[in-house]
């Protein structure tokens, strides 16, 4: 899952934002939420300064309340690895944010500049946070695209006999064997039980003698067999 965190003063232009934003992400059948600001309010700085990761802010470089870039230093404080590109009616204000080192994608301005340079600072933004890495999967006639940073594990349901993938959001359920989807995965994937593979990226913290696995969003599991333990303290 990505969230688009867009922020203008003009409506018009947020809703051109989000128009480019959909048709990109509904394109490349990826999960995502846009969450839409017109002014860097009290609402707006409340919610950036959550955990958020895998981000893309697209973000006014000035309203009346607020510069873009003081925000963008709100946003580094927490996030580091989010994506920022800025947004202006301003050529001057552009050497200013060069100048301040903050990490952003690009800087297009919203009155000038074509929106296929949105278009492509979007498409970039995908490739920086890894979402291109996706298990993709057909079920009945249904294509299936998940983001891999977004699965924290996968087990077997005994009774339907399908494997469920758990995700941030989400179950999806497929025929597919855990042996033909762990070939689908990368080596961030390991088996902690013959029923269970996890995404070793995702895991907090391991209780080997209570057999829990705490995954970071505070989801938690018993699934670790004498089997693989060894496997999963090596990893």
């Amino acid at each position: 899952m990505i969230d688009f965190i867009i922020c203008d003063d003009d409506s018009i232009v947020v809703e051109k934002v989000v128009k480019v934003v959909s048709n990109i992400m509904m394109k490349n059948r990826l999960e995502y939420n846009i969450h839409t600001f017109n002014d860097y309010d009290d609402e707006f700085i409340k919610f950036i300064s959550r955990n958020n990761h895998n981000c893309v802010y697209i973000l006014d470089i000035e309203t009346p309340s607020r510069s873009g870039i003081d925000v963008a230093r709100i946003i580094r404080k927490n996030d580091i690895e989010s994506v920022i590109i800025f947004l202006t009616g301003h050529e001057e204000l552009g050497q200013i944010v060069l100048k301040k080192e903050l990490l952003f994608l690009a800087f297009i301005n919203k009155f000038e500049d074509s929106f296929e340079r949105l278009n492509s600072s979007i498409l970039e933004a995908l490739r920086m946070l890894s979402i291109k890495k996706i298990l993709r999967f057909e079920e009945r006639g249904t294509i299936y695209t998940i983001s891999v940073n977004d699965i924290l594990y996968i087990t077997r349901d005994s009774i339907d006999r399908k494997s469920v993938i758990k995700t941030n959001n989400n179950e999806f359920k497929t025929y597919k064997s855990l042996i033909e989807i762990k070939s689908m995965l990368d080596d961030r994937f390991c088996k902690t039980h013959r029923a269970c593979i996890i995404n070793k990226d995702r895991v907090c913290k391991i209780n080997k003698q209570k057999k829990i696995i705490v995954f970071d969003n505070g989801l938690s599991i018993d699934l670790i067999s004498d089997k693989y333990k060894k496997e999963l303290v090596n990893n």
